[in-house]
C-alpha cells in the first residue's frame, strides 16, 4: 500500500508541483491564477470543519484538474499492457510524441510492456516527457491505468506593441471541461472579438459569475458580446488571471453565433494538458476517477449476489462492480432519468456486460409499498401496472389503437404524482410525435423498463452514491452558488436515500455509501446519523484503504444547529479523499456498514 502512495507522490511532484512564480512571468493578466468563490457562511462552516490553512489548499486545488487522467480497463475484454500499447500507438498517430512511460517509483525500470517503446522513441528523454502511462501499484489495481499529464504551463498570447489580443471568452462551464482536456464548442463561447476570422490566433478566458447587487450571483454579458480589447470589455479586470490557453478560430465571429454545434476554436496551447478519451477505445476502457474504482471495490461484490446500484447514472461503478463479479450475478441498477437509463444500458453493451439490469425508478421510492415478505416479487409487476393504465387511458378519451400506440412505446413517464395521467392535450401531442416521428429537440429514445420498486431484504449489497453538492468535483471556478440551507437540504435528501437502502438490504449484507463533495454534513453526519438511527449498522474496514480518515467531533452551524460527526475510534473506518493531498484526486468520501440482524 505505501508503494502506491509513493507512486501517486512522485507523480505530483514530478508534473504538477512547479512553482507558479517561476512559469507565469508574463503579464500578471494573462495567467491563470483563479480564486475560488464561497458563499461566506459555507466558507466560515468549512474553515470550521478543516481549519483555515487547510482550506486554503483545498479551495486552490479545487481549481485545477488532477494532475493524471485515471482509466479502468474492462478486463472481459482487454488488459492494461495491451490497452497501453494501444493507448501509446494512438498517441504517436495524433502526434503526441511527448507520451511516455513513466518509471516505477521503486525499481526506477520501466514496465515491460513498453520497453519496445522506450528504444524507440529514446529512452532517457522519453522519461523526461511531459506526460507518461503506466499502471496503478495499488494492491488489486492493476487494471487502472494513469495517464500524466502536466501544467499550470505559461502561456505566450502573442501581443506586441501594445495592440490588443483578439480574443473568446466562454462560459465557466465550458472552460472546466477545457481543463480536463476537451475542446471549446459553440455553445460555450458568450463572447469574442470584433474581426475574427477562420485560422486566427485567440486568447480564450472565462467569465465566472460575479456577486449582484440583489446578492445573488451572474454574468453580466450576453451571447454574442463584442469585445474590444479594452477596459470597456465586460469584465475585463475580473477575468484577468482566468486565461486558459491559446487557441485557433475554427469559425468566423459571425459563425460562432450562428450555428448551434460544432469546434469553436482548437486549444493549441494549455494551461494544463491532458489527452482527451472522447470516442477512444470503446468497450475497452472507461475514465473513471480512481475514488469512484475504490468505492466498488469497497463493496466487495461476490460472484452470484444480487446488487443494487441505486443512483447508477453514467454507469461507471455499475459496470466496474459487474465486473469485479466476473459478469456472474446481478447488478440492479436504477436512475430517475429515462436518459441517463438508456446511458447505462449503452455503456453495459459497449463493455460487454450481460449481467446489469436497468430500471427507471426514483431512488425514494426504492422500496415496493406492500411487499412484506421475500416470497413477493422483487420488482412490480409491469404487465399489471400496463393493463391498468389502458383502461386508465380509454377514460381520458385516447382511443384504443392510440392508448396502444403510448404504451407500446415505453411512455412510462405519462403518471405524475398522486397517480393523475397528463392531459388530453399532451397525450395527443405524445401521440402525434410517435405518428410523425421524432422532432428536431426530441429525444432518440429507447425502450426503459420502470419499476414501482423492490421487496425489503432483496438485495446482498447496496451501493448509494448519493446525489450530492459536488463540492469535490475539479477543476471548479465556482461556489457561490451553493448556501448552508442548500447544503442541509442536500444531506436530508441523502438520509431519506439511505433509509431506503438499509430496508432494501438484507442481513449480513452490505450498504457502501459515497459522495463527491468536501460537505462533513453529507459525508460525517450522515454517518453518524445512520449509526445512531440503526443499532443493527456498524461500520466495516475497506479494502483498500487509501484515502485519509474523516472528521471527528461537532460543528455548531449559523442557527444554532450542533452537526455531530464521527466518534474518536471511527474515523479510520471512512475514507475521504482530500483534493489537496497528495493523492491528488477529487473531492471524495466512501463509508462501509455491514448489516446485522434487523429487529423486527
Amino acid at each position: 500500500m505505501q508503494k502506491g502512495r509513493d507512486f501517486i507522490k512522485a507523480i505530483s511532484r514530478t508534473f504538477f508541483n512547479i512553482p507558479i512564480s517561476h512559469q507565469m512571468d508574463q503579464s500578471t493578466r494573462y495567467r491563470y491564477s483563479p480564486t475560488l468563490k464561497w458563499n461566506p457562511m459555507v466558507e466560515e462552516y468549512l474553515i470550521k470543519a478543516y481549519g483555515a490553512d487547510h482550506f486554503s489548499r483545498i479551495s486552490t486545488a479545487l481549481t485545477r484538474p488532477s494532475c493524471y487522467s485515471c482509466i479502468r480497463v474492462n478486463t472481459l475484454k482487454s488488459t492494461s499492457d495491451a490497452v497501453i500499447e494501444k493507448l501509446l500507438e494512438i498517441f504517436k498517430e495524433r502526434g503526441m510524441c511527448d507520451v511516455a512511460v513513466q518509471e516505477s517509483a521503486t525499481t526506477g525500470e520501466p514496465y515491460n510492456c513498453c520497453k519496445e517503446t522506450l528504444e524507440c522513441t529514446g529512452s532517457a528523454e522519453s522519461l523526461k516527457a511531459i506526460k507518461s502511462i503506466s499502471k496503478c501499484q495499488f494492491p488489486g489495481l492493476d487494471y487502472v491505468i494513469f495517464v500524466k499529464g502536466s501544467g499550470p504551463h505559461a502561456i505566450h498570447y502573442g501581443d506586441n506593441e501594445g495592440k490588443p489580443l483578439k480574443e473568446v471568452i466562454v462560459s465557466r462551464k465550458c472552460a472546466e471541461a477545457v481543463l480536463r482536456g476537451a475542446q471549446v464548442y459553440v455553445p460555450g463561447v458568450l463572447a469574442c472579438s470584433a474581426h475574427v476570422e477562420i485560422g486566427d490566433a485567440v486568447a480564450v478566458s472565462v467569465a465566472v459569475e460575479q456577486s449582484c447587487p440583489d446578492g445573488g450571483w451572474g454574468v453580466a454579458m450576453t451571447r454574442g458580446t463584442v469585445l474590444q480589447g479594452s477596459q470597456k470589455d465586460p469584465y475585463y479586470f475580473e477575468r484577468g488571471g482566468l486565461y486558459i490557453g491559446q487557441a485557433t478560430a475554427m469559425m468566423s465571429r459571425a459563425g460562432m453565433f450562428r450555428v448551434s454545434e460544432g469546434v469553436a476554436v482548437d486549444m493549441k496551447k494549455r494551461v494544463f494538458r491532458l489527452p482527451s478519451f472522447y470516442d477512444l477505445l470503446e468497450g475497452e476502457i472507461f475514465l473513471q476517477n480512481l475514488p469512484s474504482i475504490i468505492t466498488a471495490h469497497a463493496l466487495d461484490p461476490q460472484p452470484g449476489e444480487r446488487i443494487l446500484d441505486m443512483c447508477a447514472a453514467p454507469g461507471g461503478k455499475t459496470t466496474a462492480i459487474a465486473s469485479l463479479m466476473k459478469d456472474k450475478g446481478e447488478v440492479v441498477a436504477v436512475d430517475r432519468s429515462h436518459n441517463k437509463v438508456l446511458g447505462i444500458q449503452k455503456l453495459a453493451a459497449e463493455m460487454g456486460l450481460s449481467c446489469i439490469t436497468t430500471y427507471k425508478l426514483d431512488a425514494l421510492k426504492s422500496v415496493c409499498h406492500g411487499a412484506e415478505s421475500d416470497s413477493l416479487p422483487n420488482t412490480c409487476s409491469v404487465e399489471d401496472v400496463q393493463n391498468t393504465r389502458t383502461t386508465d387511458l380509454l377514460s381520458t378519451g385516447i382511443d384504443g389503437f392510440d392508448a396502444k400506440l403510448l404504451l407500446e412505446k415505453n411512455f412510462n413517464d405519462l403518471q405524475l404524482k398522486d397517480g393523475q395521467y397528463t392531459s388530453k392535450a399532451e397525450l395527443r401531442k405524445r401521440i402525434r410525435q410517435l405518428k410523425n416521428g421524432p422532432g428536431r429537440n426530441h429525444t432518440a429514445g429507447g425502450r426503459v423498463e420502470k419499476s414501482k420498486g423492490f421487496s425489503p431484504n432483496s438485495f446482498d449489497r447496496v451501493l448509494l452514491d448519493a446525489p450530492c453538492s459536488a463540492l469535490g468535483l475539479r477543476p471548479r471556478l465556482f461556489a457561490g452558488e451553493d448556501t448552508i440551507d442548500s447544503l442541509r437540504s442536500d444531506a436530508k435528501y441523502q438520509r431519506r436515500m439511505f433509509d431506503q437502502a438499509v430496508q432494501l438490504v438484507r442481513p449480513g449484507g452490505v450498504i457502501v455509501y459515497s459522495t463527491c463533495t468536501i460537505n462533513p454534513g453529507e459525508n460525517e453526519a450522515l454517518v453518524r446519523y445512520a449509526l445512531d438511527t440503526y443499532e443493527f449498522l456498524s461500520l466495516s474496514s475497506q479494502h483498500p484503504k487509501i484515502g485519509g480518515p474523516g472528521l471527528t467531533g461537532s460543528c455548531r452551524l449559523p442557527d444554532g444547529f450542533v452537526e455531530e460527526w464521527l466518534k474518536p475510534g471511527e474515523e479510520n473506518l471512512v475514507q475521504r479523499f482530500d483534493p489537496s493531498s497528495d493523492l491528488d484526486t477529487i473531492g471524495f468520501f466512501i463509508a462501509k456498514f455491514s448489516v446485522g440482524l434487523k429487529s423486527i
